[in-house]
């Protein structure tokens, strides 16, 4: 029987230390061990979401030429919002069917006594940092290839934490869905990003229309000749 703290084990409690999940079901118990997850948690968690981080801004630049190229074939036909929903919905679709739907469906061949809704169940409570710890994968005695196992369920975490952060991040990006705009200070306002400030529905940075203002205005414009040139007969002058 493999002891608890093998490296697979021990890769997995760490991923799970560092992302928040902490399924629970191990835990260190001498004192030297638990004053280690104490440190290793107060310096691995910032990293990691500083790592987290910067992954989702590279993510974000494929992300916005897809929106741009959406807004060049779409933009004609549809507003703004509705274009930005509908780039919204398809990262959720593929976030939804990547890192859910496909993954709970091979959990639920891998492991015994997993049904699909119990597999789903593992996989949603997993990357929303919940991790009640009644599901976790790779735990039965006669698991084959444990250590592989574990490693492919670390890297799984972590690339599903960084592709659920981009879904969020993108739905953030849509003025008329993030409903924390709702609850700023007006003197708040004045310090967001003007970019965003200019997606948003109610604000408006610049002068704002007004007809009288933008009719084309007519000048009657004075040329004076220059010395050198000749007077031409219908000046009137000799």
């Amino acid at each position: 029987m493999e002891p608890n703290w093998s490296f697979g084990q021990s890769l997995f409690f760490a991923a799970t230390v560092i992302t928040t999940i902490g399924y629970g079901h191990v835990t260190p118990l001498s004192e030297s061990g638990k004053m280690f997850c104490i440190v290793f948690a107060i310096l691995g968690i910032p990293l990691t979401l500083i790592l987290l981080t910067a992954f989702v801004e590279r993510l974000m630049v494929p992300s916005t030429l897809f929106l741009q190229f959406l807004n060049s074939r779409l933009g004609h036909l549809y507003q703004p919002f509705n274009i930005r929903v509908f780039h919204l919905s398809i990262i959720a679709t593929l976030v939804i069917t990547i890192f859910f739907l496909v993954p709970a469906i091979i959990f639920a061949a891998i492991e015994p006594g997993w049904d699909f809704l119990d597999a789903l169940y593992y996989c949603v409570i997993s990357l929303t940092t919940i991790g009640l710890g009644d599901y976790v994968p790779g735990d039965w005695p006669g698991q084959p290839y444990r250590l592989l196992y574990k490693i492919c369920i670390t890297g799984y975490l972590l690339v599903g934490l960084t592709f659920m952060m981009l879904m969020l991040t993108v739905f953030y990006d849509i003025p008329q869905l993030n409903f924390g705009l709702f609850f700023l200070l007006r003197s708040d306002e004045h310090t967001m990003d003007p970019e965003k400030m200019c997606l948003h529905g109610g604000a408006r940075i610049g002068p704002k229309y007004n007809p009288q203002i933008d009719e084309p205005i007519r000048e009657s414009i004075r040329v004076k000749p220059r010395p050198g040139d000749l007077s031409s007969p219908e000046d009137g002058r000799p």
